[in-house]
């Protein structure tokens, strides 16, 4: 039995890994600003504080996200370093503190989340695109020093269906124009981006870290006519 804790394990994306990771017998620690349990602790990726950590961790995976889209000329200063503080730097210290316990794994893994906003330039985007390109530094920098005891990857999701993004997806016509704009013709799950998380946390996944791995269904990377 294995150790994974998730920041941000109550909702979306992180609650789905959360309950696939249950599902298989492992040990799941979560912490977040909201939820409940045994194994869950209070934790604000906003105003980070000390962590309640085991002894040992298998595996990190940091979750928190935010969707703000606005015009760059209206983005205030707070707001971009909100967003850098929830996205990336909370981020990093919350590895920092964790650090010890994944140095005590024989293999250890920290899994991270970005955005195809990134890599593929979209309007409206430059905040969390700015917070988000910290990360894709931040995983590809520890991935190189802290091989080859601990992998370290990210996931690049384009809209995914969770609580995150429902003002963006809260009708059949927006669920709709946005699946369109895939090359796939449908939106993310949160259950399809648990189960690359799973795999990439997985001893099946050991040759694999330093890596951002798009899942966008295509529009990243194709256009189709």
């Amino acid at each position: 039995m294995k150790t994974y804790l998730i920041i941000g394990g109550s909702s979306g994306i992180s609650q789905a890994i959360a309950k696939r990771l249950s599902n298989a017998g492992e040990t799941v620690l979560t912490a977040s600003r909201s939820g409940s349990g045994p194994n869950h602790q209070h934790f604000d990726a906003t105003q980070p504080g000390t962590l309640d950590l085991p002894d040992q961790l298998n595996a990190l995976v940091y979750a928190p996200g935010s969707i703000t889209l606005k015009p760059f000329h209206r983005l205030t200063a707070e707001e971009m370093l909100q967003e850098f503080q929830l996205n990336a730097l909370a981020a990093a210290q919350v590895i920092q503190q964790a650090l010890p316990a994944l140095k005590r794994s024989s293999q250890a893994s920290i899994l991270l989340f970005s955005t195809v906003a990134v890599q593929t330039g979209m309007p409206f985007h430059a905040s969390i695109a700015m917070a988000k390109g910290a990360i894709e530094g931040l995983t590809r920098s520890l991935a190189a020093e802290l091989a080859p005891k601990i992998r370290v990857n990210a996931i690049a999701p384009s809209l995914t269906q969770t609580p995150l993004a429902d003002p963006l997806l809260n009708s059949d016509s927006k669920r709709e124009a946005a699946a369109q704009r895939h090359p796939l013709k449908s939106i993310g799950q949160a259950d399809d981006l648990a189960e690359l998380a799973t795999f990439l946390l997985s001893e099946n996944a050991k040759f694999i870290t330093g890596q951002i791995i798009q899942a966008d269904g295509g529009i990243g990377s194709l256009r189709t006519f």
